[in-house]
Order: C-alpha cells, then sequence, then structure tokens
C-alpha cells in the first residue's frame, strides 16, 4: 500500500472530511492528520456542549441536510467522505449516502458491531425509545438511563419511577419526570465502577440504546452480574454502503481509496 501522506503523482490532493460522533472518530483524525489531503475538518454536529476534541481542525454545525452536505464537499473539493457517526444518527448516515452518490466520492462508513447478549443476560429487546419506556414495569422502580440526554421525552409517560440518568451534558428533563438523579460522566467506564453505580442507587433495571464498543460495555457486564433487566434499543435498519467495523479497517480503506486514484493516473 502507498503512503497515505503523499497523494500520486498527477492527482490534485483530494481532501477528506470525517463526520465523527464516536470515540473512534478521533483515532482516526489523528493517525489522518500529518496528510496533506487531510485539509477539510472533522465535523461535529454541535450536540455535545464539551466534546472531546482531537488536535486537528474542527468543524462544528450541520451542512443543511443531504445537498449542503453535497454541496460541501463539491466546494471544498472532498474526494472522500468518512462516516464515523454514532450508530442511532440515523439523519446523518442517510444523508452521507446521498451527498457521497451526489458527488460522486467514495464513502467509508464505520459501523462498530452491535453487543449481542452473553449467557446470564436479561435482556428485552425493543426497536425505539418508546418501545422501551413501554417495556418498564408499571409498579414504580429505579431505573438506570443511558440513552443520551435527547432521548429522554419518551420515558415523561413512565413518571412514576425513579430514573437515574447518567449523561455527558446536562440535560432538559421533561416536567413530568419529577423524581430524578443526574450523574455527568463521560466513559470509557470500569467494571467496578459500574458495579458501584448500579448498587448505590439501587438499580433495578437499565435501558440502554445498543451502541456497541468498549467504552459504554461495563454497564451490561455489571448488569449480568448483578441479574438485573436490562431494555435495550435496538439500533435503526439503514442503508451503509462501504462499512468496516475498526479504525484500523478504516485506515485500510482510505489506502486503498488512495491506491485507486494512483492507477487513475498512471
Amino acid at each position: 500500500a502507498m503512503s497515505l501522506h503523499h497523494p500520486p503523482a498527477g492527482v490534485m490532493a483530494l481532501n477528506r472530511l470525517i463526520l465523527s460522533g464516536t470515540s473512534e472518530a478521533n483515532p482516526i483524525a489523528l493517525m489522518l492528520a500529518g496528510d496533506p489531503c487531510f485539509a477539510v475538518p472533522l465535523s461535529l454536529a454541535g450536540r455535545t456542549l464539551s466534546p472531546n476534541l482531537p488536535p486537528v481542525a474542527i468543524r462544528i454545525g450541520g451542512f443543511g441536510g443531504a445537498a449542503g452536505l453535497a454541496d460541501y464537499l463539491r466546494t471544498h473539493n472532498v474526494g472522500l467522505l468518512i462516516d464515523a457517526t454514532h450508530p442511532f444518527a440515523e439523519r446523518i448516515s442517510a444523508n452521507a449516502v446521498i451527498a457521497a452518490e451526489t458527488a460522486s466520492l467514495p464513502l467509508i462508513a464505520l459501523e462498530r458491531p452491535a453487543w449481542q447478549p452473553l449467557p446470564g443476560d436479561r435482556w428485552t429487546r425493543v426497536r425505539s425509545l418508546e418501545a422501551a419506556a413501554t417495556a418498564l414495569p408499571d409498579i414504580p422502580a429505579r431505573v438506570f438511563l443511558t440513552v443520551g440526554r435527547q432521548s429522554l421525552t419518551p420515558f415523561a409517560a413512565k413518571p412514576q419511577h425513579h430514573y437515574v440518568i447518567r449523561v455527558i451534558d446536562p440535560p432538559d428533563i421533561p416536567p413530568a419526570m419529577r423524581d430524578v438523579e443526574i450523574i455527568v460522566g463521560r466513559g470509557p467506564f470500569a467494571l467496578e465502577q459500574e458495579l458501584a453505580t448500579l448498587r448505590q442507587h439501587q438499580i433495578d433495571w437499565l435501558v440502554s440504546k445498543n451502541s456497541g464498543g468498549k467504552a459504554a460495555s461495563a454497564k451490561l457486564a455489571a448488569a449480568r452480574a448483578l441479574e438485573l433487566p436490562v431494555i435495550m434499543v435496538e439500533r435503526p435498519a439503514r442503508e451503509r454502503i462501504g462499512t468496516v467495523a475498526t479504525v484500523d479497517a478504516v485506515l485500510r480503506a482510505v489506502t486503498r481509496v488512495h491506491d485507486g486514484l494512483e492507477k487513475r493516473a498512471v
């Protein structure tokens, strides 16, 4: 494979754009940061108030849908789009597919594998946050909510529960959710931490999105150890082209794109 740091002779250096939203986006950005083709920044939607940012060029804010993203790709001479957004960022990923097709450029999508239940897990798998709220019992319980600060509204339908909500940034709590504790914290979390949290707050139920990855998986091991029921919100089905599962696979795919440019230039 050719070096990532030198575009092939006769080929104009094409910029890359990384759509961020996962912890994997940072190492991808850092590994490509010395590359002259990496003139377009890491892009964040701006939903996290205090994002954990690598020392590379950053762009914060939306693009104005698929058409706006396609325009951005064209006007900034982008030759490769990397989608490292969160598995539940459906709209951004759908827009990335359309924009890459519109601008006729390759798209590499990082899709980390979903978590799978292990022996001893007590999962109820649901397809939406609304279904997760419905799956909670009617009798009051102590619920550990780890679904993100923008996903709380459906749980206002079950206001009888005591909710312990872990978020990166302080959330807006729906008024109906009267019995709430907020834990502000950013993963990765160790198993010992998660066991302590579940015990300290006397948690009866865990609600999680199936984000996959290692940063948040310890809570599932802790729930398994304590034999707690878990409501798991599964990912939406979506069209994914050129999907890879790891940071290393993203970098190998980037190298293949460069190799293709080199062959065309000869």
